[in-house]
């Protein structure tokens, strides 16, 4: 079973003008915390650009969510002498019983717009494709 994790941690710059700003708001209640008015404000982004993100998930064939790869897959996949190009938005597990010779048999591309969870020998591999 795959635990995913719920959020990743992001650090980010601000002049301290903006960070002041961030905390007046905060003072005076329109947000919990820090934290909160900038997952506020990329979420605001986010559903303001979600036609034209829509519209990359299509264009380019991203699968968006979880995607997990184990040996059984990929070893059909180099069975059938078929290899994939993988487009994943979202998180991408490559299962620890698979190993960089399979990865580089089965994958012809890697693209993760987010999170990729596999071996290291794996990770070395897949940036190598």
């Amino acid at each position: 079973m795959v635990k995913v994790v719920e959020s990743e941690k992001i650090t980010i710059n601000m002049n301290v003008v903006d960070l002041g700003k961030v905390d007046l708001l905060v003072e005076q209640g329109f947000y919990s915390n820090r934290t909160d008015f900038i997952r506020t404000a990329i979420r605001s982004q986010l559903e303001t650009h979600a036609d034209e993100v829509k519209d990359i998930v299509i264009r380019k064939s991203y699968i968006v969510g979880v995607v997990r790869y184990g040996r059984k897959e990929l070893e059909k996949l180099r069975d059938s002498r078929t290899k994939i190009d993988v487009k994943v938005a979202g998180l991408l597990v490559i299962a620890e019983d698979v190993d960089a010779e399979l990865v580089q048999q089965t994958l012809a591309s890697v693209q993760v717009r987010g999170v990729l969870k596999a071996n290291p020998e794996v990770k070395s591999a897949i940036l190598g494709l």
